[in-house]
């Protein structure tokens, strides 16, 4: 009888927390799962916003304003060579009658663009299919690099558009150079799919 007696007691004895959460537990979990969210869509570029492309299209643009003030500076003609995954600024050597690489400066190395990113080059409204990346190991003295964009040192240079892509967000940043020397910068574009 003293165990029926010890089971009734544990049923209506003292009011029992019952299973399960409170509504304030509920709200908690709730807006830390939302600032969870919140945080992956601006760290991921939510609004659309493709860091990299950018940096890669400006640093493009940079280079190649330092390139014309430097061939200006030096009455040397310089040229944007455009590979398959990067590309790397040359000078014409008129001793040589051949593009090199400058060696006394190291802003206009030869440059590999991120992963997923791509160049597409239109030169006087043609498109330009562009050679495969230059090894590094088999660049030696005699090797031609001839550019496809010529930075003349008058303040001229080709009229052209190189686009940087990324082929698989389907977004594009493109910048425009004029015959008169000018460089224009366009937004990232969403191409339709």
């Amino acid at each position: 009888m003293h165990s029926l007696q010890q089971l009734l007691n544990r049923r209506s004895g003292p009011l029992r927390r019952a299973a399960g959460f409170t509504l304030i537990e509920l709200l908690v979990v709730i807006v830390i799962i939302g600032v969870m969210i919140g945080g992956a869509l601006i760290s991921f570029g939510g609004r659309g916003r493709d860091d990299q492309l950018e940096r890669e299209r400006d640093r493009l643009a940079a280079l190649i304003s330092y390139v014309q003030e430097r061939a200006a500076l030096q009455t040397i003609e310089y040229g944007l060579r455009c590979e398959q995954g990067g590309y790397r600024f040359v000078m014409y050597d008129s001793r040589k009658s051949l593009w090199l690489e400058d060696p006394l400066d190291e802003q206009l190395r030869a440059r590999t663009l991120p992963v997923g990113l791509d160049l597409a080059l239109v030169i006087e409204d043609r498109q330009i299919v562009l050679p495969k990346l230059t090894d590094e190991s088999k660049i030696n003295a005699a090797t031609d690099l001839a550019p496809q964009v010529i930075l003349y040192s008058s303040g001229d240079l080709t009229r052209f558009t190189l686009t940087v892509l990324r082929s698989a967000a389907k977004r594009s940043a493109a910048l425009s150079g004029t015959a008169a020397g000018k460089i224009e910068v366009a937004p990232i574009a969403e191409q339709p799919t």
